[in-house]
Order: C-alpha cells, then structure tokens, then sequence
C-alpha cells in the first residue's frame, strides 16, 4: 500500500486501574483477560495507547477512553433503558471473554483494502433488580474504540429500547457539529467545547480536536441495523448524551413531506426477540490522516453475503464510475436530453447518467430506447425513485425487476429524512431486495452512513451530506474545508460536485475541480452539465480522475475549516488535490509521497485574476521537488501525475 502511513499490527493485552470505586481485581489468565469480574477492565492496543476502561461508578456501569495516558472521553455513564429500567444502574458484572480479529478485505473508502485487527471483549452484566441479563460487548482498534449492548430476548416478545450513554469531553476541545433541522443534510458549527449549551442537538459523526495537541476523535455509530439511528444532545456540562430518534427534533424535510407520520415515529420503536445496539464508536488518531484513513465503521460492520455478493465489493455487476446529471445546471427533461446527455458522458469517458423522476412519464419502449441507446455509448443509466412509493415488498419488487429487465443499473432512492427504526429497516430491505435484482443504489435525503457499504457492497454511495444542491447557505469554501474531517469520516457521501456557474459562488474553477477528487464517492455525480466540462480547459485532468482510490494521505497542513491537502493514488498515477478556505494563502507541497521515478505532470492552478478560470502547467517532476502553489480565498489545486517508465 506505497505510503500507507499507519499501523495496524494488533494484539490483545489487560491492564488494571486503581480507582477507590472498585469492588474486586481483574485475574491474570494466560488466554490474555479472564476475571471473576470486570469493574475495572482495560482493553487496549498493545503499546497501549488507545484503551477502553469499565468500571462501576457509584453502582453504575461507567467508561473512559485515553490516548497515550489522557483522556479522551472522560468517565461517563452507561445507559440501555429496556421498558423504562437502566439496565446500567445496579448491574453485576460476571467473567470477561476476549477475542481478537485480525482480516483484511477489498474495500472503496480511502483506500482499496482495509484493515480489521481489534482486541475485543464480551463483557456479561447482570441487573440485579430485573434480574435481565445482557452483554456489553467492547472493541480496541488503533484508531479508536466501541462498544455496544446486546440483551436476549423471546422473539415473541416486543420490548421498547432506548439508551442515554453519555460522552464526556475534555476540557479546552474544539467540536465541529450540525444539528438536525435539515437531516443531514447541515453546515458545521464550530465550538469550544465550554461554549456549547444545554439542548444543542449534534448529528454524527461529532469531531473533536482534543487540548494540549493530543489530536483528534470523532463520535459515530457503526452497524445501524433494526434500530433507531442515534443523534447526540448537550448537557452544558461538556458533555452529549446519547438519543434516538424517536427523541430527535423533526427536520424540514421529514415536517414537509411526511407530516401523518411524525406522531407515529415520536414513539419509541419496539423490538422482538434479541436486541443489539449498533456500536457506539470514537474515532482517535494523533492527526487528521489517521482520521482519514481509519476503517472503524466497516470494520465493525457485518461482512457481505456471500451468496449475492461472491467477491465482496468487487464483484462482476458491482461497477464504480462517474455520472453525468442533468438538474444542477440546465438541460430539459426529455427522452432526446438524455441521450444527449448519455453521448457526452461516453465522450468524457464516464460511466454512468442519473436521469432524475421525469423517466416516470416515459413507455418502456422509450425507457428501453434511452438504456439501449446509452448502452452503445458504453454508458448504464440510473433511475431515480421516491422512497415512498418503496415502502411494500410488491412496489420494491416491481421497481427493481423492471430495472433488471430493460438494464437499468442502478437506482437513486429520495427523501427518507429520518432515522427512525422503521426507516433504518427500510433502508435494509432496499438494499437486499436491490441486490437480488443487481442493482446497485444511491440514497439521497438520508442520514449518514453507518457501514452498509460493508455489509450492502450494492450501496455505491449516499447523500447525507449538504452538497451543491443547496443554492443558499455560508461560505462553501468553509464548509467544503470542514467536509473531509467531519461528516466524511462516516464514509462515502454524494455531494454532486464541481459546477462552474453562480452555484460555485466564492470557490474557484480550481477549488470545485478539486473537491470531486477530494470527496469519496465510488458512484462520483459530477453537478455541471456535460458540455460544461467538455469546455473547461481543464478537461483532460477532469476526464482522468477516478471514482475509487488505492492509497489516500491527508497531508500534515491539513487544518479543519481552512485548508485540505489531499495526496490520492489510483493505479500508479498521483493526484495532489487541495482545497482552499476563506483566506488566500501560499503553501509549498514536497512531492515526498510519489515513487522513486520520473512523472510527467499536469498542474491545474488558480488565475489569479478570475475564479472563474485555470492556468494550466506541464512538466517533469521527482519525489525530490516540491510545488509552490498560490491560492486565493475559496481558491484551490489539483495535479495529476503519471509515472514515467524508465528507459
């Protein structure tokens, strides 16, 4: 994996700590943790500098996550509330069973493999009172720590779930957040920590710049299945407590379109049978590029079907690629657009065009004629579809077989707008029902991914994210700054980027081509009309740039808000892709990160008399030289380079 800067090479170990709550000592065993009881565990990494501590605290189960000796999350209280009793509070804690993982799987994040070796362990509570039984189930990865509940249960018996686990932040942290008024779909708010009051509502992922340059950690979940999603609420104590949705404030877009159902899904979901939580995960790294890189919300997802998917992500119908798309800038809705739109994608040499709902009005005969059409221009088509006409097995079943049947490939599925437990089951049973006709899916008006790629390697991307499509908002090149270190940390989003008209407002031509290299997305949906791109002076790095990476490095100048410096491999060629905050600056980049070659180079800079131009540069460089880049406010970089064989 060429520069690769991480390691991963993990085994499990114990360590006690002291603390004047403690009842009784964790025992040594040779298979690495065993105890008669678990009041003061420690799972860490070996060199230790990541570990999870549980303890009881004043008869409630309570946890603390440091890094390198200090605190990440400070002692804070456990909550799993089944049918109204806190299952944390009064709990007997019984023999710990440790395990350990260690795999490696082809993966379309970051990087093209990821890398799963944790220390874990299953952590058995008794609630005395109940008389309930459950397991806290504990992960140590080197980038960060989880935990979940699981408590069994008859399956024909519903039970009502809900948890109020607290995260605790140091003192003198830098949080970046947004609420839920427009889903996910918001622009981050950045605070100290001290300055963020009681009630404020934060979606995930949370990220934190940790005091005293300890680093970084961001707040998420991981494996949302048959539950409701989890936001996060201030106590004004620098603390967030843990809610569901059924908790959550409504957003916009659910108040707009779906007002009969927002009584209904203000209850809490009922759940038969076993229930288990979705990990609670923070995310840790001593810098931005191991924020960047980590594979936690994967890794702590279920692996795929084997029998519909044989070789994981990369199996035959599953195709990453770029996609033209005619709704951010012009074009009419029309069968003759579409093929228009389908012969330049193919002169681009992407891959796909998203034709938005107006197919709906079309016969098969002219649905057949566009995908037969683009077809010949080695072009698939993707359909897209209200969730709501989605919601019964026969309306998926039509949908998808007639997708299969004239070779739609793929389907954009709108407007879920919620995370309550019967939309997260929504979202699972597209993707399976998707997956049996080999679709593949993006969802849009969703909340943010929580590794069902892992699981659903048919999910190419998804919005939940506040993209282009927004016309109004703050600065974009704030927001765009902010993007790769907050909401992307949960996984891919579908931001529809790189536009060259007013929607760009203050960014640059160069900014905007930057940012497409810069957000992952496997199913990339480029904003500006085709005929736009072909025009751009910058066509040929455009038409060059992947949907999927093999290697990403966010380079050390990297800082939240004010400037992303991207170095991304694919195959053996080089993108140095940077984008700029509010402020004009001037950076040096070393080329430390290409091989011991020659590269012939194409440089994409700013004009710096027109945002709304490039200059272009070719040349030869080495990994010894560096490149001086000036860029405006909202200005930005991109650079492709091409190994050059040896002679």
């Amino acid at each position: 994996m060429g520069n690769r800067n991480r390691a991963h090479c993990k085994h499990y170990s114990r360590r006690a700590f002291l603390s004047t709550a403690m009842a009784a000592p964790i025992l040594a065993a040779r298979s690495g943790l065993s105890a008669t009881a678990a009041d003061n565990l420690g799972v860490s990494i070996p060199d230790a500098n990541i570990t999870f501590h549980l303890r009881t605290v004043q008869g409630r189960l309570s946890y603390q996550v440091t890094f390198k000796n200090q605190a990440v999350i400070e002692s804070s209280a456990m909550s799993i509330i089944i049918d109204g009793v806190d299952l944390c509070l009064g709990g007997e804690v019984g023999r710990v069973e440790p395990y350990q993982f260690k795999e490696r799987y082809a993966w379309r994040g970051v990087h093209s493999q990821a890398v799963n070796h944790c220390n874990g362990a299953r952590v058995p509570v008794k609630h005395a009172k109940s008389a309930t039984a459950y397991t806290v189930e504990v992960r140590a990865f080197n980038d960060g720590i989880a935990f979940r509940f699981v408590v069994p249960g008859s399956p024909n018996a519903n039970r009502v779930p809900d948890e109020q686990t607290a995260f605790t932040i140091p003192a003198g942290s830098v949080a970046w957040y947004h609420d839920f008024e427009g889903h996910y779909e918001g622009v981050h708010t950045r605070k100290g920590i001290s300055e963020i009051q009681a009630g404020e509502w934060a979606a995930l992922p949370l990220t934190i710049k940790l005091p005293n340059d300890i680093g970084y950690a961001a707040i998420t979940e991981a494996a949302l299945i048959a539950f409701s999603g989890m936001g996060l609420q201030a106590d004004g104590k620098r603390g967030f407590k843990t809610r569901l949705a059924h908790a959550m404030p409504v957003s916009y877009p659910f108040r707009l379109r779906y007002e009969a159902d927002q009584t209904r899904l203000a209850r809490p979901a009922e759940i038969s049978g076993t229930i288990t939580t979705p990990w609670r995960v923070v995310m840790i790294g001593k810098d931005l590029n191991t924020m960047v890189n980590s594979d936690i919300v994967p890794n702590l997802s279920p692996p795929p079907d084997k029998s519909l998917f044989p070789q994981g992500v990369n199996t035959e119908w599953l195709k990453p690629g770029r996609a033209v798309w005619k709704y951010l800038d012009g074009g009419e809705n029309t069968l003759e657009e579409m093929k228009n739109f389908s012969r330049l994608a193919g002169q681009l040499g992407f891959e796909y065009n998203v034709v938005e709902g107006f197919w709906q009005r079309w016969s098969e005969d002219q649905m057949r004629e566009l995908v037969d059409y683009s077809r010949q221009q080695r072009i698939g088509i993707w359909f897209w579809k209200h969730s709501r006409d989605l919601r019964t097995p026969e309306a998926r079943r039509t949908f998808f077989k007639l997708c299969n049947d004239i070779g739609v490939v793929g389907a954009k599925i709108d407007f879920f707008d919620h995370e309550a437990k019967e939309i997260i089951d929504l979202y699972q049973v597209l993707l399976k029902d998707s997956a049996e006709s080999k679709v593949m899916i993006d969802f849009h008006g969703a909340n943010k991914p929580a590794g069902e790629a892992r699981t659903w390697p048919n999910e190419m991307t998804r919005e939940g994210i506040y993209g282009l499509e927004h016309r109004k908002g703050e600065s974009w090149a704030k927001h765009n700054t902010t993007l790769p270190f907050t909401r992307m940390l949960a996984g891919h989003a579908d931001y529809t980027g790189m536009h060259f008209g007013e929607r760009r407002r203050e960014t640059s031509w160069a900014h905007q081509i930057a940012s497409v290299a810069i957000f992952t997305s496997p199913m990339l949906i480029f904003g500006a009309h085709p005929k736009n791109i072909m025009e751009n002076p910058a066509v040929e790095l455009i038409k060059s740039l992947p949907s999927t990476w093999d290697e990403t490095i966010a380079l050390p100048m990297c800082e939240i808000g004010e400037l992303v410096v991207f170095a991304r491999r694919h195959g053996e060629a080089w993108f140095l892709a940077i984008m700029n905050g509010p402020n004009p600056r001037n950076v040096s980049i070393p080329l430390s990160f290409l091989g011991r070659d020659k590269y012939e180079s194409m440089l994409v800079r700013d004009d710096p008399g027109n945002p709304a131009a490039v200059r272009i540069e070719k040349t030869t460089l080495y990994q010894r030289d560096s490149i001086k880049i000036d860029m405006r406010g909202g200005g930005g970089f991109i650079a492709k380079f091409s190994r050059l064989p040896n002679v």
